[in-house]
C-alpha cells in the first residue's frame, strides 16, 4: 500500500486534513514539520533563525529519507510546503506515495496563516505588508511542482474538514480524481 503525501503551499489544510483523513482510514499520521520538531527539539522557526532554511531543509531531506524507507505502508503524510521542491526528495517519496495537493486562493491561503495563532509560534512569519506578494511569489515556483507531483487534486476553499476528507478518500478510491480545476 502506497503512502498518502499532502502536498501545498502552508495555510492549505494538509496537518489537519491529513490527521483527519488518517482517522478515517484508520492509517498512520505524520507531520513532517512534527517528526522535524521531535528530533531537533527546534521549531521550523527556530531552525530557521538559527542557520537560515537551508538548515531547516537539510532536517527535511533526513525524515523524507527515513519515511521513504521506514514508513509503515499507507502512511498518511503531511508534508512541508518545500520540501518536495528538492529533486532528491521528490525522487524518495515518488514511487511510494500518492500525491494529494491541496490548494486554495492566495487570499484565502494568507487570510489561514494570519489567524493560525499556533502556526505562528511554529513557523517563520510572512513578511508583513509584503505578504501577498512573498506568498504569491512561492506559489508561483511551487505550483508547476505540486503538479506535477498531483495524483489527486482539491480544492480546500469554502470546505469543511470533513468534506475534504471525503472528497479525498472517494478520490483514492477511484484512484484518481480531476475533481476540481487546479490554478
Amino acid at each position: 500500500m502506497k503512502h498518502i503525501v499532502l502536498i501545498g503551499y502552508r495555510g492549505t489544510g494538509k496537518s489537519t486534513v491529513g490527521r483527519n483523513l488518517a482517522a478515517k482510514l484508520d492509517l498512520p499520521f505524520v507531520d513532517t514539520d512534527d517528526l522535524i520538531r521531535q528530533e531537533t527539539g527546534k521549531t521550523v522557526r527556530e531552525l530557521v533563525e538559527e542557520g537560515g532554511w537551508p538548515l531547516f531543509r537539510f532536517h527535511e531531506k533526513q525524515v523524507i529519507q527515513r519515511l521513504a524507507e521506514n514508513a509503515a505502508p499507507g502512511t498518511v503524510i503531511a508534508s512541508g510546503g518545500g520540501v518536495f521542491d528538492d529533486g532528491e526528495c521528490r525522487g524518495l517519496m515518488q514511487s511510494k506515495g500518492v500525491f494529494v495537493w491541496l490548494y486554495a486562493d492566495l487570499y484565502t491561503i494568507i487570510e489561514r496563516i494570519a489567524g493560525d495563532t499556533e502556526g505562528a509560534d511554529q513557523r517563520p512569519p510572512l513578511d508583513g505588508a509584503d505578504a501577498v506578494r512573498e506568498a504569491a511569489a512561492v506559489l508561483e515556483r511551487r505550483i508547476p511542482v505540486y503538479r506535477s507531483l498531483a495524483d489527486i487534486t482539491v480544492n480546500t476553499e469554502g470546505k469543511t474538514i470533513g468534506e475534504i476528507v471525503s472528497e479525498i478518500h472517494i478520490c483514492l478510491a477511484m484512484r484518481e480524481c480531476q475533481c476540481q480545476e487546479t490554478p
